[in-house]
Parts: C-alpha cells; sequence; structure tokens
C-alpha cells in the first residue's frame, strides 16, 4: 500500500511540472483561455493521470508556475521522457500557443528555447508547429 501511494506521488509530482509548464505558455500572452486549460487538462489525461484528481492537480500546477519563474524547473524532468511523449507535450504547447489562431513573439521565444532544453531539432519542431497550425486553419 505505501508503494503505491509512493509511486502516484511521484507521478503527480510529475505531472505538476508537465502541467506547469503547459500553463506557462497558456500564461505567456496574457490570454489564459478555457480553451487553452482544456487542452492542458487533455495532455494530462493522455499522459496518464487520473480523472479523479486532475482539477487537485491543476491547482497545484497553476501554484507552482506561479512560484517559479524558470522554466528549467519544468524541463528537468520531461528531458528524460521517451520520445512519443515529449512529442505529445511538444504537440500540446504548440495546441496552447495556436488556440488564438497566432503565434506572438514571446510564444515563438519560448519553444525555441525549449526545442533546445528538451533536445528537439528544430526540423522535428518545425513539422510539429506546421502540424498543428494546419489543424487549426
Amino acid at each position: 500500500m505505501f508503494f503505491n501511494k509512493k509511486k502516484v506521488k511521484e507521478q503527480n509530482s510529475y505531472l505538476v511540472k508537465i502541467a506547469a509548464l503547459l500553463i506557462h505558455a497558456a500564461k505567456i500572452d496574457e490570454k489564459y483561455s478555457v480553451e487553452e486549460e482544456d487542452i492542458i487538462k487533455k495532455t494530462l489525461l493522455e499522459l496518464g493521470a487520473n480523472q479523479n484528481e486532475l482539477d487537485k492537480l491543476m491547482v497545484n500546477a497553476k501554484q507552482n508556475e506561479e512560484k517559479t519563474n524558470q522554466i528549467l524547473d519544468f524541463t528537468r524532468e520531461i528531458k528524460s521522457m521517451d520520445e512519443k511523449n515529449k512529442i505529445k507535450i511538444i504537440e500540446s504547447l504548440w495546441r496552447i500557443i495556436y488556440s488564438n489562431k497566432e503565434a506572438d513573439i514571446y510564444e515563438t521565444n519560448l519553444m525555441r528555447r525549449l526545442s533546445g532544453l528538451l533536445y528537439i531539432d528544430s526540423k522535428t519542431m518545425g513539422d510539429i508547429k506546421e502540424k498543428i497550425k494546419n489543424e487549426k486553419i
């Protein structure tokens, strides 16, 4: 029983950091919307979040995002993820950015920095960006 609780706590900590990064991306243009929050929640569920814990996870992530001003804290654990989940997170970030149909300079700068921090080459990042951009058209 103890080990299961520890495993759930570790997973939630990991998901809180991912959610905080996604929230940071959503807030960077100062227009945090319900659509962006829905994208974040869907991503967390796809990454293994428990539906019953989702609201609590989001509250923790918002608090985490507000008290941290460095994206390094959010990206540490994502670096070690498998490629499939990294791509899922990058796709979600671009969906958040293009949820209002355009990317501003701060959002594109964030993605450029994340590309380096998460070890994603510029071609892959560009391909994902175009894919998501075309979905929104």
